[in-house]
Formats: structure tokens, C-alpha cells, sequence
């Protein structure tokens, strides 16, 4: 049995949200998970947390990666609290990101705005709550259709131990990117599992060359460029996520994997429900899609996506990690773009390849950076069949986080 589950403590995981402008006012976004954490020893936190590694006991990392590797598995086995009432308080932000009062790509803070909004849905058997709620009081805060600020709010939970986020109004018209975090924004390398696991559970976040300088240039430059970052990485690992991104990159909205493991077609779909969520929430918007080559989802997401909504996708840019890192073994296939203009998208290798491109003019593709798009699975090594390759190239560390979650997870009920 799990023991000294404090009854009356709840914590918040709540995900940086945005807001849409709509006939009624700025509709805000609310999403997270309402839990209560249970008090389990560091000895059965090294065990628990072992599930999560390959060939690694948490006993013998070193002390830092050891507290890292528990402190995320704690955050994991936590109880999901259902069927309960979510109220938050709301105010103007004065900062967040890595470039600080400009934090959020040239975001504002709102001189108004400050308010207490309760859902209207109480939390769902997982603890879930995900809606959209038009704030009661727009007093002080600039009309979505008539500015191109991008406005912050702070968010913060009631009743709860723990639980805030920066929100943002994002106006009708403009520039989003929505950021893939994984082997474009960090170093996880997915495509090794053992090294994929550790990175994402037990070491230090390390950006991904001189990524950090491009997205920080970009929020200076572009006027009301919002940031929406979306990774597929199960929710209870995201506060790590979401806390390298405040410290490294320009902040921003966040979407992330939702707890529903029930429905196996849907949850290797939901990189393309976010996204296609947040495009017909801003219709008027143009959006950059980036991303890498590892992730079988986004080889046939982000074309599918461009070619459903093709007044929305302005450009599409995908890393080529088996071009600069010897450990990326898998190929990737590049069929789904082939009815794409070819100047709409591009594969690059490093971050200097995008960084000087015309971003506000709709440049996508540098001439410099040579492509040999074949339109089938590229990176095949000698002798391995196309078929026997798709059967490959969708395996990485987001699968097997998954599937450990779901281990952890029966390891949970069985504790219970």
C-alpha cells in the first residue's frame, strides 16, 4: 500500500494555455490534471524509477541524475483526483521565457484582466480538465481583432499545493510556430532508446546547439510571433518539459500527450488532434510547423495537416537527425510530401540552416541546404527492404515512454 496519502493536500498541473478572440470576448484555454501526491521512500522511489531506464539502476547514477530520476517518477505515481472542481485565479504576467519582459514573442503584459474563473466541468476519472472558458472580465486587456500584441496572463490554482502557468491571448491574425521540444529544441536522442530514456529521466535538459539563439532572435524580431510548443510526451513528464523551455527558450503556450491510454488509434493520432486543434482555434492565423525526422508521427501529420488546411501552413521544417548524428539508425519517410509545393518545406541539418531565412516574407526553404527528396523512406541502410523499414521507423523513446507508463501504472493500482 501506498502510505501517508495526505487527503486534504491537492496539487495542479496546469499547461501554459492560450486564448482566441471570439464575438463574446478572449475564450481562454484551461488545461491540466488535479492528483494528490502520495509519500513513498526513496528506496522503493530508486525501484519504481528503475521501470523507466534500460540497464540502469537508479541507485548507481550519480547523486544528481539519482534526485532527477525520482523526483520524476514521484510525479508520475501520483493519485488522480476525479470528479472535482478547478477554480483559478487570474492577473496580468509581468514575464516569462528566456528573453524576460519579452518573453513569449514580443508579449505584452495586459493592464487588466485579473479575475477568478471556475470551470465548467468538473475533473474526469483521470483527473483530466481540458476547456475553453470565455473570461468574464476583458476590462484592461486589447481587443484580439483590433492588435497584434500577444497579452500574458498568470494562471494560478486554488486549493492547491501547487499549480500555475502563463497563459496567452493570441490575436486573430499573425504568426505561430508550433515546436516540436525532442532532437530540435533539446538533446534527447530518441532513436536510441537507452540514451532517449536517460536523457528524459534522469539527466540534465541540454539544448540542441545554437537553437536557443535562433528562437530568441526570432521573438525579438517578428512582431507578435507566438510560440506554441507540442510535444507528445505523456503529461505527468512534462513539468520538466515546461520548466526547460521557461529557462532556454522564448515562453509560450504548451500542449502535451493527455492521460487516455484507452484508445490505441487516437493516442498514436494525438500529435495531429493538438495541432489541428490549435490551427481551427486561430483560422486566420499562418502557422510554421518544426520538428525532426525521428518522429513517425510528424512524417505524416505535418503534411497531412498542410495539405487540410492549405491557406494555414505556411512552412514546414523537419531536422534531419540521421544527417548529423552517426546513433539515428531508423529511416523516415517522406511520401506524405509529395503533393506539397516543394517550396513550402524543407529538411535541414543544423539550426544555422533556418536562422537566416526571411521568416516574415514566407521564406521556407534555404538554397544552400540540399535536399534528394525521394518521396519514399529515405535513410534506409544497405540491404534493408522498404517494408521491413516501416516496420522500424516508428519505434523511439516517445513509444517506449508510453508503454512504461503503462507498466507504472499497474504497478500503481497493484501498490493500491
Amino acid at each position: 500500500m501506498l502510505e501517508n496519502v495526505d487527503s486534504s493536500l491537492f496539487a495542479n498541473d496546469v499547461y501554459s494555455g492560450y486564448a482566441n478572440w471570439t464575438s463574446q470576448g478572449w475564450n481562454m484555454r484551461f488545461r491540466g490534471n488535479v492528483y494528490k501526491q502520495p509519500n513513498i521512500s526513496e528506496s522503493k522511489l530508486n525501484e519504481l524509477a528503475d521501470i523507466f531506464l534500460i540497464d540502469v539502476d537508479t541507485k548507481d547514477l550519480p547523486p544528481s541524475n539519482a534526485s532527477q530520476a525520482r523526483n520524476l517518477t514521484a510525479g508520475i505515481f501520483v493519485l488522480q483526483q476525479d470528479d472535482e472542481q478547478v477554480k483559478f485565479n487570474i492577473e496580468p504576467a509581468p514575464s516569462q521565457g528566456s528573453d524576460g519582459s519579452k518573453g513569449g514573442g514580443d508579449a505584452v503584459t495586459p493592464s487588466g484582466g485579473v479575475q477568478n474563473v471556475t470551470l465548467p466541468y468538473n475533473t474526469t476519472e483521470l483527473g483530466d480538465f481540458d476547456t475553453f472558458v470565455v473570461l468574464p472580465n476583458q476590462q484592461g486587456l486589447k481587443q484580439g481583432n483590433l492588435t497584434i500584441d500577444l497579452q500574458r496572463l498568470n494562471v494560478y490554482a486554488q486549493n492547491a499545493s501547487l499549480g500555475n502557468a502563463t497563459s496567452y491571448l493570441v490575436p486573430s491574425t499573425g504568426l505561430t510556430i508550433v515546436s516540436d521540444i525532442d532532437d530540435i529544441l533539446r538533446i534527447t536522442k530518441i532513436y536510441e532508446p537507452k540514451e532517449g530514456l536517460l536523457n528524459s529521466f534522469a539527466r540534465p535538459f541540454v539544448p540542441w546547439e545554437n537553437m536557443p539563439d535562433v528562437y530568441a532572435n526570432w521573438s525579438r524580431t517578428i512582431p507578435g510571433f507566438h510560440f506554441h510548443y507540442l510535444t507528445t510526451t505523456p503529461e505527468q513528464v512534462t513539468r520538466n518539459y515546461m520548466e526547460f523551455i521557461y529557462k532556454t527558450y522564448p515562453g509560450g503556450s504548451f500542449d502535451t500527450r493527455p492521460l487516455n491510454f484507452s484508445d490505441v488509434s487516437a493516442t498514436l493520432k494525438i500529435r495531429k488532434f493538438l495541432l489541428t486543434k490549435v490551427m481551427q482555434t486561430f483560422p486566420k492565423r499562418k502557422f510554421i510547423l518544426i520538428a525532426d525526422t525521428s518522429n513517425s508521427d510528424v512524417m505524416s501529420a505535418y503534411p497531412e495537416v498542410a495539405l487540410e488546411y492549405p491557406g494555414q501552413v505556411q512552412c514546414i521544417w523537419l531536422r534531419n537527425t540521421s544527417s548529423t548524428d552517426a546513433g539515428d539508425k531508423f529511416p523516415y519517410d517522406t511520401s506524405k510530401f509529395k503533393d506539397l509545393n516543394t517550396n513550402s518545406y524543407m529538411f535541414f541539418n543544423v539550426p544555422d540552416d533556418i536562422k537566416g531565412l526571411d521568416v516574415i516574407n514566407g521564406q521556407c526553404v534555404n538554397a544552400t541546404v540540399k535536399q534528394n527528396v525521394t518521396f519514399s523512406y529515405q535513410g534506409l541502410p544497405f540491404g534493408l527492404s522498404k517494408k521491413s523499414a516501416a516496420g522500424k521507423a516508428s519505434v523511439g523513446v516517445s513509444t517506449i515512454a508510453v508503454t512504461a507508463l503503462v507498466m507504472a501504472f499497474g504497478v500503481l493500482f497493484e501498490l493500491l
